[in-house]
């Protein structure tokens, strides 16, 4: 059991490290997707009637907690990870601890999953003090966003493995992030948009996490959650494994 926990040491190291640089962390993961709840569900939300018979605030509000875990867990998943894989080296220094590969990278997994959550969290429980919170379901939504950050992080994972410089990750925030965050029902309902987009839209993470915690937060029974749980689970499993195997083939 102690050898299968040691990818802890890996979260703890960067944790201290986040520790010392806590404030400007903050900022630029926390006041962002604040910003977008704000000034959109406030701004934007005066001039729309109900979307999907809640307020514009509300519809958006749970779609900025996921926007926020994707955001804050990608951030640290490529930009911090890559600055210790490639630029400081150190995870070149942690092999030659009695650690392996594996735990590197699942620490690294955990730790970013854990960023995104506490982002999460944050617009969570800035939607409660608005009042925007209408269901005790909505602690159960607690677990969706740990999944949520666990198959973002896979996912960028990847991508640093496979990244020369940091300038790769402007195309996955281009390509992926973005047109991903357009689609997904976080800004306005999926169903607006064309069936051949819609169909590429349950596929995507986002769309599979904004549906479960929507639901949950707002007391509304959620369609296909287990298939929705499942997708996010395999999503971050597969992005874990397929990380694992490139950072081991990189750092050879």
């Amino acid at each position: 059991m102690t050898d299968a926990l040691r990818f802890r040491h890996v979260v703890y190291r960067n944790y201290r490290v986040w520790r010392k640089l806590l404030y400007a962390s903050l900022v630029g993961n926390l006041v962002d997707p604040l910003f977008w709840l704000v000034g959109l569900g406030f701004g934007l939300g005066s001039l729309l009637p109900t979307v999907g018979g809640m307020p514009y605030l509300q519809f958006l509000g749970t779609g900025m907690v996921c926007y926020g875990v994707m955001y804050s867990t990608s951030f640290e998943a490529l930009w911090s990870a890559f600055a210790r894989l490639k630029q400081q080296r150190t995870w070149e220094g942690i092999l030659h601890a009695p650690m392996t590969v594996t735990d590197i990278v699942v620490g690294e997994w955990v730790w970013a999953a854990l960023k995104g959550t506490l982002s999460g969290v944050a617009i969570l429980s800035v939607m409660t003090v608005l009042g925007l919170v209408r269901s005790p379901s909505a602690f159960l939504a607690l677990p969706v966003i740990v999944l949520t950050g666990l198959a973002f992080a896979g996912i960028a994972l990847i991508v640093t493995a496979v990244a020369r410089t940091y300038d790769h990750f402007v195309y996955y925030f281009t390509l992926f992030i973005t047109p991903m965050m357009l689609v997904s029902g976080v800004f306005f309902p999926t169903a607006q948009l064309p069936p051949a987009v819609q169909a590429v839209a349950q596929v995507l993470p986002l769309s599979h996490a904004t549906q479960l915690v929507r639901g949950l937060v707002l007391g509304r029974p959620v369609a296909g959650a287990a298939g929705h749980l499942l997708a996010l689970f395999l999503i971050g499993l597969m992005g874990i494994c397929v990380a694992r195997w490139l950072v081991a083939r990189r750092l050879r």
